[in-house]
């Protein structure tokens, strides 16, 4: 059997651990020297010669030439990429990037370089031979060249062939798994996003799930473990790994589960020292939200959190926004309630009713998150229907702010909380909710009415469209779920200002009011159409303006206009 010169050497199994960058340099050059006589060579041609053009004493050639493959324009295939590779084969650039890094721009070159090569199905075949030095590069002062590696695992992992116990038995063997996570918790930004793709990579193989999630707490690797050693950005880090693990699939959130890593996060957020950390970790868990398959491991720790958290007036104001915000990511999703019994969705409704209650006369960024927390809630039709049949009806704090004229900020929350609530963007199935809930909500607008200056629904309709652009997109949200309701379409039916808004193609100028808009007057039409009211000659006007904006489109379009001619007296000279 003929062996490569360069495999005798290279073969990660045949290079000890505990070698030096200098060991490792000497082993490069030993190795180049003896491919470039060897008879073996596939380019004995040019191998004798080899020695001479690229001797790492002067590496400028190899800067040039790597500078250029660097920043080649476009993607790279293979041929390309084992072209390049002839002429300088990896232990020259290798060598170079550990011995001559002190050379102005070589080593972010080389890094550039290496990058490339790597990234392509040729490039990452030989990345096994090379794993002995991809450890060394986890080990690296230099930064760059950490991310390298990284990086370098990352294109390893995703390009190997035969996902089997081989290439996780490679990982074992070089150690990489420790030296990963090192880089995650203790390198700067770049190095830290590469090592947790690296890791996620490697989650993909289920054979690694023992290396990620060790069973013994003891072993040096245990998440749980590394966290107890960091400081607080390494723990948040530690946090963020997590999070980015539970995301890949329902299997491996299931192993976090049962580790009880999950607990971490609810430690760090009960750490009252440290602001920021909490912070931190509060926005891991509003990630963790977004995570379709979350739910149902979420419902069984959050909500006592959330609640705690919301009704501690002691805590900092921004946590307590970041408690209401999640609370109605999370009450937003439909299949929560599979996991969740409803005095425990009822319990957390509360909190955040009692909370406005207290902040009823502030305009605040707290009171803003609230209202937005109660609209996300809302979005659901189980949410809605909380919000509406609760006692008092937490959904009461939006009616009334959404048509406070002087409430900025806190009126648009609300406008879009009602528009959710009312299910505008809900499927035209689920507009419409249950009959307690849907007397709860006629009976909050007509009271809020009753007690403003407008006296009708359909006056404070108008009153919000006749408002700035922000507001009125807001306010059409509100109508074309609204109108879905009878009496709400006699409202407007009542006011031919809201019909002249909505049917006018130049009340708006930004593209997503003008749909806003459209649909608005869609949705009236479709319910008016359907209705008792569509053969009411009264309001066959009504019907024709409809017709013809439906038609029209949202957008405005400039009617025809002949050409004609100009009569003009002639220029004299």
């Amino acid at each position: 059997m003929v062996h490569s010169p360069f495999n005798f050497i290279f073969v990660h199994a045949s290079l000890p651990k505990f070698l030096s960058f200098t060991d490792v340099s000497a082993a490069l050059t030993l190795a180049l020297k003896i491919s470039l006589s060897s008879p073996l060579h596939s380019h004995s041609k040019q191998s004798t010669t080899m020695d001479e053009e690229f001797s790492l004493d002067d590496p400028t050639q190899l800067l040039e030439s790597a500078s250029d493959f660097a920043h080649h324009p476009g993607s790279l295939n293979d041929a390309a990429v084992k072209d390049f590779l002839d002429r300088f084969p990896l232990p020259v650039i290798i060598s170079a990037l550990q011995t001559k890094s002190d050379v102005p721009g070589l080593e972010n070159t080389l890094v550039a370089c290496l990058e490339r090569v790597f990234k392509t199905k040729y490039g990452a075949s030989l990345i096994p031979q090379y794993m002995t030095f991809v450890q060394v590069g986890l080990k690296a002062d230099s930064q760059i060249v950490r991310c390298l590696s990284c990086k370098t695992v990352s294109s390893f992992l995703k390009n190997f062939d035969d996902k089997s116990i081989y290439a996780i038995k490679l990982i074992i063997d070089c150690d990489i798994y420790p030296l990963l996570l090192d880089c995650r918790v203790n390198g700067d930004e770049q190095v830290a996003t590469a090592a947790i793709d690296a890791i996620k990579n490697l989650a993909q193989f289920p054979e690694a799930m023992g290396i990620i999630f060790p069973s013994n707490f003891n072993e040096a690797t245990h998440l749980g473990n590394v966290a107890s050693r960091c400081s607080s950005l390494g723990r948040v880090r530690v946090l963020s790994l997590i999070v980015k693990l539970f995301s890949i699939s329902s299997s491996i959130a299931s192993v976090i589960y049962n580790s009880n890593l999950l607990s971490l996060l609810e430690t760090e957020i009960k750490n009252s020292n440290d602001t920021l950390v909490t912070l931190s970790a509060l926005e891991l868990l509003y990630e963790l939200t977004e995570v379709q398959h979350g739910a149902q491991f979420l419902a069984r720790t959050t909500f006592q959190l959330l609640h705690s958290i919301i009704s501690n007036s002691s805590m900092e104001s921004i946590l307590r926004s970041r408690a209401l915000m999640i609370s109605g990511r999370l009450l937003s999703k439909e299949n929560i309630y599979m996991f969740v019994d409803e005095p425990s969705a009822k319990s957390l409704i509360s909190a955040i009713d009692v909370r406005l209650g207290l902040l009823d006369s502030q305009d605040t960024d707290e009171r803003e998150s609230a209202l937005e927390a109660l609209g996300g809630i809302g979005s659901s039709i189980q949410g809605a229907v909380l919000l509406l049949t609760s006692f008092p009806p937490a959904a009461r704090h939006i009616v009334h702010a959404a048509f406070d004229r002087q409430g900025g900020g806190k009126q648009l929350a609300a406008l879009h909380a009602l528009g959710n609530i009312v299910g505008e963007n809900r499927p035209e199935d689920g507009v419409i909710l249950n009959g307690d809930a849907e007397e709860s909500l006629r009976r909050l607008v007509y009271e809020v009415a009753s007690e403003s200056s407008k006296l009708t629904p359909s006056g404070l309709l108008l009153s919000v469209l006749q408002q700035a652009a922000e507001f009125r997109l807001a306010g059409y949200r509100v109508i074309t779920g609204l109108v879905a309701r009878v009496w709400c379409l006699m409202e407007i039916c009542s006011k031919p200002e809201i019909i002249s808004i909505v049917t006018d193609p130049t009340a708006e100028t930004t593209k997503i009011a003008m749909e806003a808009r459209y649909n608005c007057c869609k949705a009236i039409h479709k319910s008016f159409m359907s209705s008792k009211l569509v053969s009411d000659p009264a309001l066959s006007g009504i019907a024709g303006k409809l017709q013809e904006a439906v038609q029209r489109g949202p957008y405005l379009v400039r009617k025809h206009t002949e050409a004609t001619p100009v009569v003009m007296t002639a220029e004299r000279f």
